[in-house]
C-alpha cells in the first residue's frame, strides 16, 4: 500500500513509509484500518487535563553560551554563568541577561533548586575598573566579565587592582536557581534532572518556556487516598518511589509518598509500578490504553471506522507497545530505509500501540493485550539506553511475565525489542524468530471488553490500576486455558499470607491494610487474597513478627476457587474476655505470655492480673485504685 496517510494526532500509528513498505499490500491495507479504528476507540475515553497547580521560579542560568541566554524567554529571569568565556563582544543582546563570572565545578539539586558551585579568581570586590585587564598578560583577563585564567602566573600586575579582588588560588562560591541550561554538563540521574538542560537547541528552550508556565497541565491524575505507602509511620508501598527515574516522587515520611509534578516527564514509570491505581497518565491513561489495544485485535470490528475482510491478513496477531521516543525514530527510519530502495526490508505486521515511554508498560497491560486475544506482546523500546530509566528496563518485567504465562499454560508469549535506527535487518530478524516461536492464542479475539476491575471483588480501587486489572485479565484468561500451577509465579501485586503461632490476634496487621484485605472474625483472622496488593505493611507492622507474605497469584485463594467466599482463615486462636466487661482482650496466648512477662503486673485491690483486663476497665482500676 503506497498512498499516504498522515500520522493521526494521538500518535498511535506509524509512519506512512513503514505501513507501505515494510508489509505486503494486504496486511498494509489491514493494518491501516485497525489502527484507524484504535485511534478512534481511545479518542471516545474522556481526558480532561488539569492544572499543575504549582509554579516553579523564574530564575534560569544559562552557562557559557549567550545566544542560548539571549534567546530564553521573556518572562524568564536570565544569569549568563561566564565559565571563563568573554563576553565582551558576543553579538547577542544581553540587556536583560546579568551576567556572573566564574567557572562550573559542581552541580547539584533539582527542579525550583539547582545550586551551581563556581570558581573565580576575581572576588565580589572588583569594581570594574579594568586595570587588571590592560596591566595583565595577554589573553589571560577577560573583561565581560572581569575574571582571571586559572593558567595565569601571578606578578606585579596583580598589584594594580584598586580593591585586591584577584585571587590566583581560587573563590568558590554557591549561586541557586530554579533551572539551569548547561550545554558542556553531565547529567547523572538515568532520566535526567528536570529543570537541569543539557542540550543547546530550541527543543531546550521549549523545555525552559514550559516549566515557566503557572498554567500547565499536569501529566498525572492522583488519587492519593488508595495510596498503600503506609500509615501510623510505618512503611509499606514505595513503588512509585523506587520506579521514578527523575526524583520527582519523594518520600516525606515513611508512610508518606509525594509527587513534585512540576519534575515528572510524563514517562509512566510511577503508573505502572502502582499496585492500587493511585496514580494515571492524564493524557495516555490505563483505560485509554485498552481500548486501543482491543479495538487493534478486533478482528471483525462491528462500528468501527474502517471494515476490513476476514482473510486475516494480520496473523498472528502481535501488540506492540511502541516508546514515542527512539524505538518509534527508529521504525520510522526502517520504513524510509525500503522506500528508498536504500534496503530491503520486511518484517512481521505487528500492531503498535504508542506509549510515552517503555516505563509506561506494566504487567496489567500486557495481562489485558493477551486476554483481548493477542497471539503475543511486544515491548518496543530504547534497550539498553532508555531516555528515562537507564539500561535494560524491561528485562526484568518480560522474564516475570513469561513465568506467568507459562504456568497459566500459554507458553512465553512477551518479549522485549530494542530497535537500533542503522540495523534494520537485525530488528526484523529478531521480531521474526519471537513470531515463529509463538503458537496461536487459546484466547478469542473480539470478546474481551476491560472494565478496569477485579469484577468481583468489594473495594475502592479505582478502575484500571495495576492489581485490579491484572486479576481482571486473568480471570478471563483462565476461561480459555488449563494452568500448569496453582501459584502463578512472575505476578506483582499479589501476596499470600501465612501467621505463625506466635500471633497475638491484636488488631495491628488489620488496621494497617490499606485495602482491607484482612480482618478478625471472633477468634479468626481472615485473608483476602483478591484485595492484597502486596504491600507488605502487615509483615513489617506486626508486632509480634507473626505474619509471612509471598509474591504470587494462588488461584485456589480466589472466591471463585471457594463457593464465592473471598475471605481464608490463615489463623485461629481462643480469645480471652475482660474480667470485669466481658470485651475481648486478646488471646489466650497473649494474655498467659504477658502474665509470665510481667509477674508483678497486679494490685492487691484488683482481683487476677492486670493483663486479664481491656485497657478501658484498666485505666478505671488504676484510677479508683
Amino acid at each position: 500500500m503506497n498512498a499516504a496517510l498522515e500520522t493521526h494526532s494521538s500518535g498511535l500509528f506509524e509512519p506512512t513509509s513503514v505501513l507501505g513498505w515494510v508489509h505486503d499490500e494486504d496486511a498494509a491495507t489491514e493494518k491501516t484500518a485497525r489502527l484507524v479504528n484504535a485511534a478512534r476507540a481511545g479518542l471516545d475515553v474522556d481526558s480532561e487535563p488539569t492544572s499543575i497547580g504549582e509554579t516553579v521560579g523564574q530564575s534560569v542560568a544559562v552557562v557559557g553560551d549567550a545566544q542560548l541566554a539571549a534567546a530564553m524567554p521573556e518572562s524568564a529571569d536570565v544569569t549568563l554563568i561566564a565559565d571563563g568565556r568573554e563576553f565582551d563582544d558576543v553579538g547577542a543582546d544581553l540587556s536583560d541577561v546579568r551576567v556572573e563570572r566564574g567557572r562550573v565545578i559542581d552541580v547539584f539539586g533539582s527542579l525550583g533548586d539547582i545550586e551551581l558551585t563556581l570558581e573565580a579568581r576575581v572576588t565580589d570586590d572588583c569594581i570594574d575598573c579594568m586595570e587588571c585587564v590592560r596591566a595583565g598578560p595577554d589573553d589571560a583577563v577577560t573583561r565581560t566579565p572581569v575574571d582571571v585564567d586559572p593558567a595565569a602566573t601571578g606578578g606585579e600586575w596583580i598589584d594594580v587592582c584598586p580593591t585586591d579582588a584577584i585571587d590566583l588560588e581560587g573563590v568558590r562560591r554557591t549561586v541557586s536557581f530554579d533551572q539551569v541550561v548547561h550545554p558542556d554538563g553531565e547529567d547523572d540521574a538515568p532520566g535526567g534532572t528536570t529543570g537541569y538542560h543539557t542540550d543547546a537547541d530550541l527543543g531546550t528552550i521549549a523545555a525552559v518556556s514550559d516549566l515557566l508556565d503557572p498554567d500547565r497541565s499536569s501529566f498525572l491524575d492522583l488519587e492519593m487516598d488508595v495510596c498503600a505507602s503506609g500509615d501510623s509511620g510505618q512503611e509499606g508501598c514505595r513503588a512509585c518511589y523506587d520506579a521514578c527515574p527523575h526524583d520527582a516522587v519523594s518520600k516525606p515520611a515513611p508512610h508518606e509518598v509525594s509527587f513534585d509534578r512540576s519534575s515528572c516527564q510524563n514517562c509512566g514509570a510511577c503508573t505502572s509500578s502502582c499496585p492500587t491505581g493511585a496514580v494515571d497518565l492524564a493524557d495516555r491513561s490505563n483505560e485509554r490504553i485498552a481500548r486501543e489495544v482491543e479495538a487493534l485485535v478486533d478482528e471483525e470490528p462491528n462500528g468501527g471506522l474502517l471494515d476490513w475482510s476476514s482473510s486475516a491478513a494480520v496473523d498472528p496477531q502481535i501488540v506492540a507497545f511502541v516508546c514515542s521516543e527512539r524505538a518509534q525514530t527508529a521504525l520510522s527510519r526502517y520504513g524510509q530505509l525500503a522506500a528508498s530502495g536504500r534496503e530491503e526490508v520486511s518484517y512481521p505486521p505487528i500492531l503498535p500501540v504508542r506509549v510515552n515511554c517503555t516505563d509506561t508498560v506494566g504487567q496489567a497491560h500486557v495481562l489485558h493485550a493477551l486476554a483481548a486475544g493477542a497471539d503475543g506482546v511486544t515491548i518496543v523500546g530504547c534497550g539498553s539506553d532508555c531516555a528515562h530509566s537507564g539500561p535494560d528496563p524491561k528485562a526484568e518485567l518480560v522474564e516475570r511475565l513469561n513465568a506467568a504465562t507459562t504456568d497459566l499454560g500459554m507458553g512465553e508469549r512477551v518479549a522485549f525489542l530494542a530497535p537500533d535506527p542503522d540495523a534494520p535487518h537485525a530488528f526484523a530478524d529478531e521480531l521474526s524468530a519471537f513470531v515463529d516461536e509463538l503458537t496461536e492464542t487459546p484466547i478469542p479475539a473480539d470478546e474481551h471488553e476491560a472494565s478496569g476491575t477485579s469484577l468481583t471483588a468489594d473495594d475502592d480501587l479505582p478502575a484500571y490500576g495495576n492489581r485490579v486489572w491484572s486479576l481482571e485479565s486473568i480471570r478471563t484468561i483462565l476461561e480459555h486455558v488449563e494452568p500448569e500451577r496453582e501459584t502463578i509465579r512472575g505476578l506483582e501485586n499479589f501476596g499470600t499470607m501465612s501467621v505463625s503461632e506466635a500471633c497475638g490476634l491484636t488488631p495491628t496487621c488489620e488496621n494497617l491494610c490499606p485495602t482491607g484485605a484482612i480482618r478478625r472474625d471472633g477468634g479468626d483472622l481472615e485473608f483476602s487474597h483478591e484485595r492484597c496488593v502486596d504491600c507488605g505493611l502487615c509483615e513489617t507492622g506486626c508486632p509480634e513478627s507473626a505474619i509471612t507474605m509471598d509474591t504470587g497469584l494462588d488461584l485456589g485463594l480466589l472466591p471463585e476457587e471457594n463457593d464465592g467466599d473471598a475471605w481464608t482463615t490463615v489463623h485461629e486462636a481462643e480469645l480471652f474476655e475482660c474480667r470485669r466487661c466481658g470485651a475481648v482482650v486478646a488471646s489466650v496466648s497473649t494474655v498467659e505470655d504477658l502474665k509470665a512477662q510481667l509477674p508483678d503486673g497486679q494490685m492487691d485491690t484488683v482481683e487476677g492480673h492486670m493483663a486479664e483486663y481491656c485497657s478501658d476497665c484498666k485505666g478505671d482500676l488504676v484510677f479508683n485504685s
